[in-house]
């Protein structure tokens, strides 16, 4: 093929791919335009199906949050009510209680004038006795006066000495009066009367003894008690909780503990330990091992004894081990179980005679200083703790009412508490029971017989019963009967006064007129 036809091939090939490059410049763009168009469409419909979605699942959210906001409002809204209930309640309760208050107000301000009026009457009443007595008075002063010759003032005392005389056996015959109505009146009181009126005590500070004294054989024995580089005294010291002390005085150990229980066990495995000469640590945990199992023993059979003996069923058992621990508690030399089993029997005795439940009587005097049981070992007080323990044992509230009463910490709600009081005072104040120094004895009895010699007209007192009773003597031309009984009102309180005593003083006025002759 010639040159010439290769050109206008080559050409034509060229104005074919110039024309064919621009139609794909000019078709480019519409191609890609219609494929960002799909690709927009598609993104569209698919953010639209998003936020078709997100629209349901917000109004889903939406839906539950005002459900839980409904909620939340409706139980505020309950909780509000309840409020305003609990409110309303309290605002009728308090104006109840201030309508009670108002009627009891009112009551009580018309009982204050109907006294107020009382009172006026009397004061009247008394305001025109006045007038007519200074009229009388006045009359008798112009009459001494002008028959006597007597002055103004002498006239005045003579008729102040006669108006005080008088006045005075007015006043002791109007006392007694009175008080024999009472007695007529309160017959269906005597009881409680008689309850309060043996009440009364006095409470003395309790002294313990703290030492105990083991005799020994010889003085060789302490050598062989205290043993090698001191081990047999350090173990019993050790197992028996006590301070056991050897000092110089001949054949005696000296066991110190404030425990009672304790130191007797002590005492006990000493003296058994010196019989048995066999002195060394095994045979001392032994014999302090039996000793403690026996007293333990003896301390149950000694609770369920004292039960036994005041015939007092259904006491709990652990509670009859602490009755029996008293065994070994004393106070003023006096045994603290004698003592609480005589106060039971004095209770019973007197809860008899005035027919109550001799029983719950005898169970409150029983137990009423139970908390000696463990002062020793417990923090307070052995009321305190006698109530506490009368409470952990479900003891009836009378028995537990005699514990914390009857030495006056609390009141007395019941008889059975003031018997238990007065029965208390008697056990402890007796003759005997306790040991009182002789110098406070006979400045007891001076103090006593001094009180009823200051009174006029006495001329000799008895002090009798180690001073729980004193007989007055009076002259009968100077106290008659009515004054008498006044004098033993004066002396009694006048003794309450002055003098500190355990238990009562009697005292008796005795007025006694003698008229003889001799036939000749």
């Amino acid at each position: 093929m010639p040159d010439y036809v290769w050109g206008i091939l080559i050409a034509v090939a060229l104005l074919v791919g110039f024309g064919v490059g621009f139609l794909l410049l000019k078709l480019l763009p519409s191609i890609k335009a219609k494929d960002a168009s799909h690709r927009a469409d598609k993104i569209i419909r698919d953010a639209e199906i998003r936020a078709e979605q997100i629209r349901k699942n917000a109004q889903l959210d939406g839906k539950q949050t005002v459900a839980e906001m409904k909620q939340e409002a409706e139980k505020d809204i309950r909780e509000r009510k309840q409020e305003y209930a609990n409110l309303e309640n309290k605002l009728n309760q308090r104006e109840q209680n201030i309508d009670r208050r108002d009627a009891n107000l009112l009551n009580k301000e018309n009982a204050i004038e109907e006294k107020n009026e009382l009172l006026n009457r009397r004061m009247r009443e008394y305001d025109k006795k006045e007038v007519v007595l200074q009229e009388k008075i006045d009359s008798i002063i112009s009459e001494l006066e002008k028959v006597g010759q007597l002055s103004v003032k002498e006239a005045r005392d003579q008729i102040f000495e006669r108006v005080e005389s008088k006045m005075s056996k007015e006043i002791a015959a109007y006392i007694k009066n009175k008080e024999d109505e009472a007695k007529a009146e309160v017959e269906g009181k005597a009881k409680e009367m008689l309850g309060i009126a043996i009440s009364k005590y006095a409470q003395e500070e309790v002294q313990e003894r703290t030492v105990s004294v083991v005799a020994l054989p010889s003085d060789e024995m302490k050598g062989r008690i205290i043993g090698r580089e001191g081990r047999n005294i350090r173990t019993m010291e050790q197992l028996l909780g006590v301070d056991l002390i050897i000092d110089d005085t001949p054949e005696v150990i000296t066991v110190s503990c404030f425990n009672p229980i304790r130191r007797h066990i002590a005492t006990k495995s000493l003296d058994l330990l010196i019989k048995d000469g066999r002195i060394q640590p095994g045979r001392i945990e032994e014999i302090v091992a039996k000793v403690t199992e026996e007293v333990d023993q003896d301390i149950q059979k000694a609770g369920e004894e004292a039960a036994f003996k005041l015939g007092l069923p259904k006491i709990n058992k652990e509670l009859l081990t602490y009755v029996g621990r008293l065994k070994y508690r004393t106070s003023y030399g006096q045994n603290a179980l004698d003592h609480s089993m005589e106060t039971a029997y004095l209770a019973g005795i007197m809860a008899a005679e005035l027919g109550l439940d001799q029983n719950l009587a005898k169970r409150a005097g029983l137990l009423h200083d139970i908390g000696k049981a463990v002062d020793f070992e417990q923090d307070g007080s052995h009321v305190e703790l006698g109530a506490r323990l009368a409470k952990k044992y479900n003891e009836p509230d009378v028995v537990i009412n005699a514990i914390e009463s009857h030495h006056g910490d609390v009141p007395q709600n019941c008889i059975i508490s003031h018997l238990v009081q007065a029965a208390d005072t008697l056990s402890a104040a007796r003759p005997g029971a306790r040991s009182e120094t002789l110098e406070n004895y006979i400045k007891r009895i001076e103090q006593l017989e001094t009180i009823c010699k200051s009174f006029d007209g006495v001329y000799q007192c008895y002090a009798m019963q180690s001073g729980r009773e004193v007989r007055v003597m009076v002259l009968p031309d100077k106290v008659d009967d009515l004054t008498a009984f006044k004098m033993a009102r004066d002396i009694r309180e006048k003794i309450e006064t002055e003098m500190t005593y355990p238990g009562q003083i009697k005292v008796s006025v005795i007025r006694e007129y003698r008229a003889v002759e001799t036939a000749k």
